[in-house]
């Protein structure tokens, strides 16, 4: 045993060590609190950098811990897999900060960041996860870690949204588990591999294979909230907005999208699944997903509910771009789950700011405050002309990658969906801006944090405006050779080398 062995168990600990130790501390404990908060955060991401480094150096991160007979923990790094744990790692940080100063006075601050942090170290077990039985362990695990938090308010409104989640969670979870065990009675494996595992099987079991695709579908598209598997995420607006960010940025329904990209690469392969004609259904149901929830989102008032909508519809971009035969689609549907985490988790830390600040909590009580909260609504602005595809915004990178795939595959129909999501975010997001920059207040604001220095609390205003850098670097810098953009193009190549 080395360094490789242990460095994915190190990741892993990082965060939940600091979950159980912040369970055991009392509320008024607040310096120990953030210091351990912000000591496993950043232990995580320079871990997660060694890691990457070593990557590209050629050292094979493997840790396989035998469970039960035929069965074994296994964590191991890959391309995809050090994608998905650079996003979570640096929005960890940022959003743990986010949420420091967020909650600053609030009640059960350490049962919060414990379970904050467990919804962290699940989320980086499902990037690690080298099997579907470990991407299941955890992914189960995200959902019980992530009930907490959605109920953390303890209203009637979050205790609802909270019962709600665990029923669309973990029906998903058991119609994922029976494919998962059908798998593993049919192939006897079950690890990821570039390629797939089942060409062999394809003659002698088309239609098992094919009604196993559809359950891994159904449990992993109600996280990835997929219509009609998405009616939790909505109500689930209620918790606090670092977990509304952490939830549509890193977690939860990056998970189900993780995922669904996971099974069509790496257990069924592009070749296997469009030659059992699966990729076309799961296409079509992607794209409804995408103009449904831009519909959906442009008939909301409440700023976290259009938000909420409008994140199934970007979502569902990645689970389009997988089902798209080719290179091109592949790289469009990887780099946007990096690029969607950045703009989302900036709307999201920016709604928890005007909030927070100023007891804003509608699109209709928007008009003017930009001249109030500057360098919010200037994050705001710029997390939102990333969603509506602008150049040189990171959005505009995965959907340009998309629609050179569809064109690739001949299914120039995508591009038409494209084209009409890309108007509808317009059309729910820049009244917002509209308003925002060139109306007049209609009174008085509602002044939360007179005492704040800047036109909020530092801690709220710092992360918002590094994601919204972030998210324009990525688009601005992304033919630079660390990008996320490189490292999506890196794997789409490995994935159809050979093809």
């Amino acid at each position: 045993m080395n360094w490789a062995y242990w460095l994915p168990l190190l990741i892993l600990f990082s965060s939940l060590g600091t979950g159980i130790a912040i369970f055991f501390l009392d509320e008024d404990q607040v310096l120990v609190r953030t210091v351990l908060n912000l000591a496993g955060a950043v232990v995580k991401l320079l871990l997660t950098v060694l890691v990457f480094v070593g990557m590209l150096t050629g050292v094979a991160y493997e840790t396989r811990l035998p469970i039960v007979p035929g069965f074994e923990l296994l964590l191991r790094v890959d391309a995809i897999s050090i994608l998905f744990m650079s996003l979570s790692a640096v929005l960890w940080l940022v959003t743990t900060v986010y949420a420091v100063g967020y909650l600053e006075g609030s009640p059960y601050r350490s049962r919060f960041f414990g379970f904050f942090s467990l919804c962290v170290t699940a989320t980086m077990g499902i990037a690690l996860a080298g099997n579907l039985l470990t991407f299941f362990i955890f992914y189960e695990m995200l959902t019980l870690a992530t009930y907490p938090l959605v109920v953390h308010r303890g209203t009637r409104s979050a205790l609802l949204a909270g019962r709600n989640y665990l029923f669309y969670t973990l029906t998903g979870g058991a119609l994922f588990l029976a494919g998962i065990i059908w798998l593993k009675l049919l192939t006897g494996e079950t690890d990821f591999a570039v390629g797939g595992i089942l060409s062999d099987f394809v003659d002698s079991h088309a239609w098992s294979l094919r009604v196993m695709f559809v359950l891994m579908m159904a449990g992993l598209g109600v996280k990835a909230a997929l219509v009609p598997l998405h009616g939790w995420l909505p109500q689930a607006m209620v918790a606090p907005a670092p977990v509304s960010a952490l939830l549509h940025a890193v977690a939860v329904v990056k998970a189900g999208a993780y995922g669904i990209v996971r099974v069509v690469y790496e257990i069924f392969s592009t070749p296997v699944a469009y030659e059992l004609g699966l990729l076309g259904p799961l296409a079509v149901l992607a794209s409804v997903t995408i103009v449904y929830g831009s519909v959906r989102a442009l008939m909301q008032d409440d700023l976290k509910r259009r938000l909420a909508f409008s994140t199934v519809s970007q979502l569902a971009y990645i689970t389009l771009g997988t089902a798209i035969v080719g290179p091109l689609a592949s790289v469009g549907a990887l780099v946007h789950l990096v690029h969607q985490g950045l703009m989302k988790i900036t709307l999201f830390f920016c709604a928890g700011n005007f909030a927070e600040t100023l007891h804003v909590h509608k699109v209709s009580e928007m008009h003017g405050i930009g001249r109030r909260m500057p360098w919010t609504m200037a994050a705001f602005t710029v997390g939102a002309l990333g969603m509506i595809g602008l150049p040189p915004m990171a959005g505009f990178v995965s959907k340009w990658y998309l629609g050179l795939g569809a064109l690739a595959a001949e299914q120039g129909w995508v591009v038409g969906v494209l084209i009409v999501s890309s108007l509808l975010n317009a059309m729910y997001f820049l009244p917002i801006v509209h308003v925002a920059w060139f109306r007049s207040p209609a009174g008085p604001w509602d002044e939360r944090m007179p005492e704040a220095r800047w036109e909020t609390r530092m801690m709220l205003l710092a992360p918002a405006v590094t994601t919204a850098l972030l998210s324009v670097a990525a688009g601005v810098f992304a033919a630079s050779p660390i990008s996320p953009l490189a490292v999506a193009e890196i794997i789409a190549g490995r994935l159809y080398e050979g093809l």
